[in-house]
């Protein structure tokens, strides 16, 4: 059945040691003027102020993936506990989570071309803005650009495997997908990628 195009951002799955993830992300700011809204499953990056922000796709290194944020609103009069990041209505800076484990692996569905195959794996590819988030569910629009897969140091994920190959290279893994992106034959595919060029990761050249 043909995978359907409904990108989600950046998952984790896993980690390239086969162990779970503990879902423990490090907490950063993100500054309460910062107007850009901001999803989970986002590629954020670093700023040289300190706080983090929503990268743009290019050869940028990048922090990590925004798992979402905490911070005391305005119209709420209280501490909210968020999956996305508005981009208004904070008295404070916002108390950001970002998952920056080097070894990290993401599930992520591929767009613009492909499908993904075989011979993309170990390959490096960059995401894709997308049409940008879910203001609902709070959830991410990006997604990895199958137009940009090449050898490139400086793209800033690697590609480990894709839905409907046979086994997962990072040992035990997540279970296998069922349902749209399972379709290793047509665009769309879900592939699982871990960090390239990444603040905690060394560059890695094919």
């Amino acid at each position: 059945m043909a995978n359907i195009n409904a990108p989600y951002g950046f998952r984790t799955v896993s980690y390239l040691d086969g162990q779970s993830p503990n879902y423990a992300p490090t907490q950063r700011r993100i500054l309460k003027t910062n107007t850009t809204p901001i999803f989970r499953g986002d590629v954020v990056a670093q700023q040289a102020t300190g706080y983090i922000a929503l990268a743009t796709p290019g050869t940028t290194q990048i922090a990590g993936i925004f798992d979402g944020c905490e911070y005391l609103s305005i119209s709420q009069g209280r501490t909210v506990r968020s999956q996305f990041w508005p981009g208004n209505d904070a008295l404070l800076d916002v108390a950001a989570f970002v998952i920056d484990s080097p070894n990290a692996v993401f599930q992520v569905q591929s767009g613009n071309g492909g499908p993904v195959v075989l011979a993309d794996i170990g390959q490096n590819i960059n995401f894709n803005a997308g049409t940008g988030g879910n203001t609902f569910t709070g959830i991410s629009g990006q997604f990895a650009d199958f137009a940009t897969i090449g050898s490139a140091i400086t793209l800033p994920f690697r590609i480990i495997n894709f839905a409907g190959n046979s086994g997962y290279v990072t040992g035990d893994g997540p279970p296998a997908i069922v349902g749209n992106g399972s379709d290793g034959t047509t665009p769309f595919n879900t592939i699982y990628v871990t960090f390239n060029n990444q603040d905690y990761k060394s560059l890695t050249g094919i």
